[in-house]
């Protein structure tokens, strides 16, 4: 069994369970963990993710961040200017993150989603050197009233996230899904 179909079989069990409606938002997130290059084989198999939460009863809706640095940056009117001095880039992780935060609440108002959702964020890898993800899953999670599932190109050691492998981690409260189950 490859190691996606068996991350979508411990996700499986893991939305099956019963969900606490008193837990913390920071406890509603979940991270599906899996190799960086795995990336394009997940994406293929959302639509498993997606059968296996309504299977368990749960409503399913996705936010793709894949494209939104550049959606962002289309809008800007220095984008120009910042194209010409990307050393300025480092200036503007707070508005991009507020843009971002901004769209993901109007995506949760239009998909009515509740308490019974699951809210699958994808394509996080588009935010290294840009944002951390921990910063985007901060400023999402209290948006959420049910369960922010957070499609994590990287690895889980230590309770330590690590993105793309490529920088320190952080620790985070979330529920860390993985191939070999829920640790």
């Amino acid at each position: 069994m490859s190691k996606i179909n068996r991350l979508v079989g411990s996700y499986s069990r893991f939305v099956g369970l019963p969900w606490r409606d008193d837990a913390a938002a920071a406890q509603r997130v979940v991270f599906c963990i899996y190799p960086e290059t795995e990336e394009l084989r997940v994406r293929a198999h959302l639509g498993e993710f997606e059968l296996a939460t309504r299977q368990e009863g749960h409503e399913w809706v996705t936010f793709d961040l894949t494209d939104t640095f550049a959606q962002w940056m289309g809008e800007q009117e220095y984008a120009e200017a910042f194209f010409a001095m990307p050393s300025q880039l480092k200036m503007i992780d707070h508005h991009y993150l507020e843009w971002l935060e901004e769209r993901f609440i109007n995506t949760v108002r239009e998909k009515n989603a509740g308490s019974n959702h699951v809210i699958a964020l994808y394509g996080v890898g588009s935010l290294f050197g840009f944002l951390k993800v921990k910063a985007v899953v901060d400023s999402f999670a209290h948006h959420v009233s049910g369960r922010l599932v957070v499609m994590f190109p990287g690895s889980f050691e230590n309770n330590n996230y690590r993105l793309l492998d490529g920088y320190d981690g952080w620790n985070y409260l979330a529920t860390p899904i993985t191939a070999d189950g829920v640790r």
